[in-house]
């Protein structure tokens, strides 16, 4: 059974969401506080985090940076903060979806249960590339650079691997929100290039002049190893 933290100070949003993800199966923990919520991530296995933004005694912001140190676990951004400049900042410290309230829970249970669905969808299959310097593995989605573990988050190993599994291919933003995130996405085309920026910081020997990412003006993106 998947299992998901809530991590929300209004406790009627929580309960409700809490409610709507249990029909569905999954085991639901919630808390009021970030420090709490991050005690019990490190207590407990987790593979989806639902992070309010706006809580007593942390920013949701600094809840994420402290997650992302040492997990991939997918994150759910939950604010009123609704400029496209909060989203690609949210984006840029390592949330996978960021979603503005008043949210209906029914569309997050849909995007909760997009996100496991492609999770169980992996086939065993690694690429290596660059004489072994870059690795991915879908099984375990897992990256290697240079034989060290790069953590990614889950959205960012899918663009990845998106691209690395068409190699030469020309992606437009369009096709990769359609792979990564389903036709159902209501976001910004700019999200996939906030996570573009963000998969070069980590994979490439050089992101302003990158190798394995590679920018077509006007098209998108291509894998060009």
């Amino acid at each position: 059974m998947n299992s998901i933290l809530i991590i929300e100070d209004e406790v009627r949003v929580s309960e409700v969401i809490k409610a709507y993800l249990e029909r569905e199966g999954y085991r639901v923990y919630c808390t009021e506080k970030g420090y709490d919520g991050i005690n019990l991530f490190n207590k407990m296995d987790f593979q989806l985090i639902i992070l309010d933004l706006m809580l007593p005694d942390i920013d949701g912001e600094d809840v994420c940076r402290i997650i992302r140190e040492t997990s991939d676990v997918h994150i759910f951004m939950l604010t009123a903060k609704v400029e496209l400049s909060d989203k690609i900042q949210g984006l840029n410290i390592g949330a996978d979806e960021y979603l503005t309230k008043p949210l209906s829970p029914r569309e997050l249970t849909a995007r909760v249960n997009a996100v496991f669905r492609r999770m169980g969808s992996d086939e065993s299959t690694i690429f290596s590339y660059d004489d072994g310097k870059l690795k991915i593995d879908k099984e375990r989605r897992n990256v290697q650079v240079n034989g060290e573990d790069i953590i990614l988050t889950p959205n960012e190993f899918d663009i990845l691997y998106t691209l690395a599994s068409n190699k030469g291919k020309v992606l437009s933003r369009e096709q990769l929100i359609q792979n990564v995130y389903g036709i159902d996405f209501e976001g910004s085309d700019r999200t996939i290039d906030a996570h573009i920026k963000n998969l070069r910081k980590k994979i490439e020997d050089n992101s302003k002049v990158p190798k394995y990412i590679i920018t077509v003006i006007k098209a998108g993106y291509k894998f060009g190893v």
